[in-house]
C-alpha cells in the first residue's frame, strides 16, 4: 500500500491503521504502527502529535521526518463521545448520510472511532472495504499477536543528502537524539541539524540484516538505493530537542513552584504556526520587554546546550597544539577539568616548550619518567616548571629565612663580588681575595699576594683574575688557593677586566688595555689610545670595547691592536658599559646613556632621564636597566629608545643605587641607603625589601650584590663603623619531594 499522494492530503494518526501507518510514514516499521494503534487504543485517541512520543520506538527524530506527512484530529469531548456512540447504534447497514459543507467543516476537528463498513477516510470505496475493516480490527489488537521472536526493531532514524547528480545518496543513522554535532541556521531563520554517526547501524528496513558504514557513498543504482529510496530532509530542530537530547527530560530545566498560566499552551502554538523570521521578531521583542534576571535565566538555560569538548575530539597532536596556547597557569586548570584533559595537560614536550619560554633550559636531575598515577606519567619538565614557580613565588612573597652571615674582611671594603655555582669570591682594599662556600657559608680558601688593594676580579669555574693597585693581575686556584700567574705590564692600577673564554682583557688608570691569556700568562696584545684612565671594559671574543675618563668609547680590533671606531658624543667621564655583540651602551657622568652601533660607529639614541652619575647597567636582549646616583633605576628598550619602566615611588632607594641585576620577572637593586629591593620587571612596581640594615641611613652601606637563580649575596658594611663588613647570603631554593 501506498503512502498518502501529494492529493491525499497528512495522514490523521487518529484514523489511520497500522499498515497505513507503515506505508505512508518514514521510519515506522510494523512493529512501531502496532505500538502507535495500541496506545491510540489506550489513550483513547490521540490529542496531539506529541502524544506520539508516549509509543516506545518513537522519537522526536521521526516526528521530524513525518511533520508533513501527518496530522491530529483533536480528541473528543465525554458529550461528544456520548453523541457519536448513540448516532452509531442504528442500522449498521444505514448509508452514511451527506453532509453540508459547514458541517464537513466542523467534523474535521471531531475523532471519530472507525466503523467496520464505512467507507471513511480510512477506508478504501471499491469494495474492499471488508479488507481494510479485518486489517483494521488486526491493527487494534484484536487480530493475531505479535510473535515473541520478532527481532527489536532499534529506535534510529534516517539522515541523506542528495549528491549533484541526484544519484548519490549518503545515509547516516542515529539512535534517538544524542547524536546531534552541531546546528546550521537555515535562510528562513530555522535551525538544521547536522549528525555523525558514531557506530554502524542496522538498517530499519531490514536489508538482509547488513549494516551500512557511517557515512557511506551508495553507488548509483545500488541495492540500497534502491530499496530504501532519498530520504526526506531533515527538518528544522526545536531548542527544546537538545536540552532533551542532552540532558534528557528528567535533568531539565523548572521553574519550582509556578503554576503554568491557562494561555500559556494558546500562546505556544500561536508561536510555533509562525514563519521562521516572525518568530525572530517575537524573540527580539519578548528579550526587550524581559528583566535582567530573566535574561540571566535564558543565558543559564541555553549556554550549556552549546558547549562542546572539541578537545577530546581533536586528534591528541591537535589538542596539544591547542593546549600549547595556554599560560601554564591556565594550563594547570584545565588538567582539572577531565581525566584525559588531565593526561594531556602531562604531556612533556608540551611543558618542555612553556620552560623554554620562561628560559628553563633543563630539569636537572629529573630525566627519568615515572609513573604519577594509574595511567598518568609524570612529566620531569613540568615539574621544573613548578619548580621555578615556587622560586620565584619565594622571591616575591616567601618567608624571608635568616641570611647565612660571611665576615671574614674585618672592616675594609669589599670592592669586588663574583658568585657562580655555589661557590663565592670577594675582593676587598685589604689586599686579599676570599672563596666562600654559599652552601655552608666557610671561607674555603684566601688568596694573599697582591700588595695593594683588589679593584676588580673575575671568575669562571675554579679560576680567579683579579686586578689591584699593585698593577698587577693575578690568576688564581679557587680550589687550591695558589696563585697560577702573575701579569705584569700596566703602569698603574688595574680597574677594570673581562674575561672571555682562556681570555682577559684589562684597562687600567695607565689609558691602556691588555689582553693576556690566562692559561699561559702571556700578554697577548696592548691597545692604546685612550688619554685619560680606562674605566670600563668589554670582550666578546672578537672585539674590544672601552670606556674612559677622556669621554669617548672605542672599539678595537684586539688582533691588529687597532681602533676601529671612536663613539664620541659624552660630554663627561664614561663609567658603564654594556656590549651584546651588536649593540654598545655607555653610562656617562654627564647623566646620559647612549646606544651605538658597533659595526658603524652610529650613535642610535641617547636615552635621557636620570640626574646623575649611571653607576651600573645590565643589558639582556633589548632590555636595559640602569642605576644611577640620583637614587632611580630605570628599565629601557634600546631598540626604540624608549624608557619603559622608573622604578620609583614611595618604597624607592633614599640614596645612591650602587649596584643592580635582573632576571626574566624581576630586578634586584642595592644602595647606600643600606636596603636592597626587589622590583617587577614588567609593571615596575615595589615588590618588597630583601634586606634592610639597621645602620641604613646612618652609614650602613651595601656595595656590591650577586644573585643566582636561588641565591642572593649581598657585600654590606660601613665607612664610619657603624656596619660591620660582612656577607649576607639569602637562599630562595624550594625542597625537592
Amino acid at each position: 500500500m501506498s503512502g498518502p499522494g501529494p492529493g491525499a492530503g497528512p495522514l490523521d494518526i487518529n484514523r489511520a491503521g497500522a499498515a497505513e501507518l507503515q506505508s505512508a510514514l518514514r521510519g515506522i516499521g510494523r512493529r512501531r504502527a502496532r505500538g502507535i494503534v495500541r496506545k491510540r487504543e489506550e489513550l483513547k485517541g490521540f490529542s496531539s502529535l506529541d502524544d506520539l512520543l508516549l509509543v516506545k520506538g518513537i522519537t522526536t527524530r521521526i516526528l521530524e521526518l513525518n511533520s508533513q506527512r501527518m496530522t491530529c484530529r483533536r480528541r473528543p469531548s465525554s458529550e461528544e463521545e456520548a453523541r457519536v456512540s448513540s448516532g452509531l447504534q442504528g442500522d449498521n447497514k444505514a448509508s452514511v448520510p451527506q453532509v453540508g459543507a459547514e458541517e464537513e467543516a466542523a467534523a474535521a476537528v471531531v475523532w471519530e472511532p472507525e466503523r467496520a463498513g464505512s467507507a471513511g477516510p480510512g477506508l478504501e470505496a471499491d469494495g474492499s472495504g471488508g479488507h481494510r475493516a479485518q486489517e483494521l480490527l488486526s491493527s487494534t489488537g484484536c487480530g493475531e499477536q505479535e510473535e515473541d521472536d520478532e527481532e527489536e526493531e532499534e529506535e534510529g532514524s534516517c539522515y541523506s543528502e542528495e549528491g549533484e547528480d541526484g544519484g548519490n545518496v549518503y545515509f547516516y543513522y542515529t539512535i534517538g537524539e544524542r547524536w546531534i554535532n552541531y546546528l546550521q541556521r537555515t535562510e528562513d531563520g530555522g535551525l538544521l541539524r547536522h549528525v555523525r554517526p558514531k557506530m554502524k547501524r542496522k538498517s530499519e528496513n531490514g536489508l538482509d540484516g547488513r549494516t551500512l558504514s557511517p557515512g557511506k557513498k551508495l553507488r548509483k543504482g545500488s541495492e540500497y538505493s534502491r530499496t530504501l529510496g532519498p530520504c526526506t530532509p531533515s527538518p528544522t530542530t526545536t531548542f527544546g530537542d537538545l536540552r532533551n537530547a542532552k540532558a534528557g527530560p528528567a535533568r531539565r530545566r523548572h521553574i519550582p513552584s509556578v503554576a503554568p498560566p491557562p494561555e500559556l499552551q494558546d500562546w505556544l502554538r500561536t508561536f510555533q504556526r509562525w514563519s521562521g523570521p516572525e518568530k525572530l521578531l517575537a524573540l527580539d521583542e519578548l528579550i526587550d520587554r524581559c528583566e535582567p534576571s530573566q535574561i540571566k535565566y535564558m543565558m543559564q538555560v541555553i549556554e550549556p546546550q552549546f558547549q562542546r569538548d572539541f578537545i577530546s575530539l581533536l586528534p591528541k597532536e591537535l589538542a596539544l597544539y591547542v593546549l600549547s596556547f595556554l599560560e601554564p597557569r591556565d594550563l594547570l586548570r584545565a588538567a582539572q577539568t577531565c581525566r584525559y584533559w588531565r593526561v594531556l595537560a602531562e604531556d612533556n614536550l608540551l611543558w618542555r616548550e612553556k620552560c623554554r619560554e620562561e628560559g628553563i633550559e633543563e630539569p636537572l636531575n629529573l630525566r627519568k619518567r615515572r609513573l604519577l598515577s594509574p595511567g598518568f606519567m609524570y612529566s620531569p619538565w613540568k615539574f621544573a616548571f613548578m619548580r621555578q614557580h615556587k622560586i620565584d613565588m619565594n622571591w616575591r612573597s616567601g618567608e624571608l629565612r635568616a641570611p647565612k652571615v660571611l665576615k671574614g674582611h674585618d672592616d675594609h671594603v669589599i670592592t669586588c663580588l663574583q658568585f657562580c655555582g655555589n661557590r663565592i669570591v670577594s675582593g676587598s682594599d685589604d689586599n686579599t681575595l676570599k672563596v666562600w662556600s654559599a652552601v655552608t657559608g666557610e671561607c674555603v680558601q684566601t688568596l694573599v699576594g697582591h700588595t695593594g688593594g683588589v679593584w676588580s676580579s673575575q671568575m669562571r669555574d675554579s679560576v680567579v683574575i683579579s686586578g689591584s693597585t699593585d698593577r698587577t693581575l693575578k690568576v688564581w686556584n679557587a680550589d687550591t688557593g695558589e696563585c697560577v700567574h702573575t701579569l705584569y705590564g700596566h703602569t698603574s692600577t688595574v680597574r677594570c677586566m673581562h674575561l672571555h673564554g682562556n681570555r682577559v682583557v684589562s684597562g687600567s688608570r695607565d689609558a691602556t688595555l691588555r689582553l693576556w691569556d690566562i692559561e699561559t700568562g702571556q700578554c697577548l696584545h696592548v691597545l692604546m689610545g685612550h688619554v685619560a684612565a680606562v674605566r670600563c671594559v668589554q670582550y666578546d671574543g672578537h672585539k674590544v670595547v672601552s670606556g674612559a675618563y677622556d669621554y669617548t668609547v672605542k672599539v678595537w680590533d684586539p688582533e691588529s691592536e687597532s681602533c676601529t671606531h671612536t663613539l664620541q658624543g659624552h660630554t663627561n667621564r664614561v663609567y658603564s658599559l654594556q656590549f651584546d655583540g651588536t649593540h654598545i651602551v655607555s653610562g656617562s657622568l654627564d647623566t646620559s646613556i647612549r646606544v651605538w652601533d658597533v659595526e658603524s660607529g652610529n650613535c642610535l639614541h641617547t636615552l635621557m632621564g636620570h640626574q646623575s652619575l649611571t653607576s651600573g647597567m645590565e643589558l639582556r636582549d633589548n632590555i636595559l636597566v640602569s642605576g644611577n646616583a640620583d637614587s632611580t633605576v630605570k628599565i629601557w628598550d634600546i631598540k626604540t629608545g624608549q624608557c619603559l619602566q622608573t622604578l620609583q615611588g614611595p618604597s624607592k632607594h633614599q640614596s645612591a643605587v650602587t649596584c643592580l641585576q635582573f632576571s626574566s620577572k624581576f630586578v634586584v637593586t642595592s644602595s647606600d641607603d643600606g636596603t636592597v629591593k626587589l622590583w617587577d620587571l614588567k609593571t615596575g612596581e615595589f615588590v618588597r625589601n630583601l634586606v634592610a640594615l639597621e645602620s641604613g641611613g646612618s652609614g650602613g652601606v651595601v656595595w656590591r650584590i650577586r644573585a643566582s637563580n636561588t641565591k642572593l649575596v649581598c657585600a654590606v658594611g660601613s665607612r664610619n663603623g657603624t656596619e660591620e663588613t660582612k656577607l649576607l647570603v639569602l637562599d630562595f631554593d624550594v625542597d625537592l619531594k
